[in-house]
């Protein structure tokens, strides 16, 4: 525990060594314990990547009261249920889709008006974004890529597309959000 208490402060100073450390002993456990929940390796994979981005970024606030290992496995516990959660919610709204339930909403002038609106909104809000971080959006989103494969042909490093793509989803978020509030 003491070890890895010295870790943490080195982590917490900027000491990139110690966090590499960190992140080739817990990397590829912290995956495989991800896909077991998600089923899925590659959702692991970026759930992992996503965390250790988080946790470097984040490393001068982070506050860790248990050892470095049972902060990570429970963070990576929270996003991998999160993930089955969300997946869960586009799972039943595809059911809801191919029923053919979409149509009666969108008979309601209201909700399509409100849909049209929101639609303009992100797309106002995308053609905002700088060029390297809408292409990188696209490539995730609409695309389906991974990071790693975006990284790869663009020639950046998986965290400039963690980081540009955590930005981009900021954006989107604070825009919808505003739309919202203002509703």
């Amino acid at each position: 525990m003491l070890n890895e208490l010295f870790i943490l402060t080195k982590i917490k100073e900027g000491d990139i060594k110690a966090f590499e450390e960190v992140f080739r002993r817990y990397y590829s456990s912290l995956c495989w314990y991800a896909a077991g929940i998600t089923g899925e390796m590659e959702a692991a994979e970026e759930i992992v990547e996503e965390l250790f981005y988080v946790f470097w970024k984040d490393r001068e606030h982070l506050q860790i009261f248990q050892s470095v290992k049972s902060y990570l496995y429970k963070a990576v516990r929270n996003e991998a249920l999160q993930y089955c959660q969300h997946k869960e919610v586009k799972e039943r709204y595809r059911e809801y889709v191919l029923a053919g339930n979409v149509l009666e909403q969108n008979s309601d002038p209201h909700r399509q008006l409100e849909y049209e609106e929101l639609q303009g909104l992100i797309r106002h809000t995308l053609d905002k974004l700088p060029v390297r971080r809408l292409q990188i959006f696209q490539m995730h989103r609409m695309e389906g890529k991974k990071y790693a494969e975006i990284a790869s042909s663009l020639s950046l490093s998986i965290k400039t597309v963690e980081a540009e793509m955590t930005k981009a989803l900021r954006t989107l978020r604070n825009e919808i959000d505003n739309y919202i509030l203002t509703k």
